[in-house]
């Protein structure tokens, strides 16, 4: 397995991780009765570190897919390397640094943040362009 294929399969545990954390903090927020209904009923927005939490989960769902196709497309392309593996490893300590910058409410930090996981996959697409 390569190292790219590594961080992939690390993203996607720190997905679940993301996924099992959001529902546990909605739940605690609305309630487990509300979690097992419907969810027809319009609720108020979430507060607080539940906010917080599933904000971030919102976020990583959607760099995840990106990050994803673009280790798959190195991988494919035969441009794996010294980039792609830089890029896989800024992406994926990014995304757990964003999250707990996220969960701690730190909003500028958490941000800054951000743009190390997109220079991650910045430098994934130059090694799959460029390489």
């Amino acid at each position: 397995m390569t190292i790219e294929f590594r961080y992939l399969t690390y993203a996607a545990a720190l997905g679940l991780l993301h996924l099992i954390a959001a529902s546990h903090a909605i739940s605690s927020q609305y309630g487990y009765r509300w979690t097992a209904s419907t969810r027809e009923q319009p609720m108020p927005p979430l507060k607080g570190v539940a906010n917080r939490i599933d904000q971030a989960c919102t976020n990583f769902l959607e760099t995840f897919p990106i990050f994803a196709a673009l280790v798959m497309v190195a991988h494919l392309t035969g441009r794996n390397g010294e980039l792609t593996t830089l890029g896989a490893r800024l992406y994926f300590w990014a995304r757990i640094a964003y999250a707990s910058a996220s969960v701690a409410g730190f909003s500028l930090v958490r941000s800054l943040i951000w743009n190390i996981a997109l220079i991650g996959m910045g430098l994934i697409v130059f090694a799959i362009v460029w390489g």
